[in-house]
């Protein structure tokens, strides 16, 4: 049983450890050109629609992956 449940464990590692990347890369806070060279059009920015879901998300995701992490330690030890 522990074989498996190391092997589920690996897995679900592996794909919420992509998972955050790629939801941290879809975030584009202050992609445009202007803050580039340093101007800033907004002084407060609201996360709505699509930002706000990829935003929990990716907070979500994290939280698996931190708690698959700390279930692999306690499993090996």
């Amino acid at each position: 049983m522990d074989g498996f449940l190391d092997s589920f464990l690996t897995y679900v590692n592996i794909i919420s450890a992509v998972l955050v990347v790629v939801c941290v890369l879809i975030q584009n806070r202050g992609a445009s050109l202007s803050n580039v060279f340093g101007g800033d059009s907004e002084a407060f920015y609201t996360r709505r629609g699509f930002d706000k879901i990829i935003y929990t998300v990716t907070i979500v995701l994290a939280i698996v992956f931190v708690g698959s992490v700390l279930a692999r330690l306690m499993l090996l030890s």
